[in-house]
């Protein structure tokens, strides 16, 4: 079985390349949901949800029900590139 983790040097573990991988995929994904539901909640006012969203990381969960579950987004919000405004409230 191959392990993810490998320990060099002074006992201190280091990940393998393909769990370097992995981790920079999932802060990749984390780092897009949270800005996309944290630009929504400053758009919409949403004060409490934008220190929620700010402080706790959850590798996009909590960003995407957000955005598609308290405010209704809809893929095409974030993908059309009118000019016109969408307010969900």
């Amino acid at each position: 079985m191959h392990s993810f983790v490998m320990n060099y040097g002074m006992g201190l573990p280091m990940l393998s390349p393909i769990a370097g991988i992995g981790l920079g995929v999932l802060i990749i994904w984390s780092i897009i949901w949270k800005g996309l539901a944290l630009w929504r909640a400053a758009k919409r006012g949403d004060k409490v949800w934008f220190i929620v969203l700010l402080i706790v990381n959850t590798a996009g969960i909590l960003e995407i029900i957000y955005l598609f579950f308290v405010t209704g987004a809809k893929f095409s919000d974030f993908t059309n590139n009118s000019s016109h405004e969408h307010h969900h409230q």
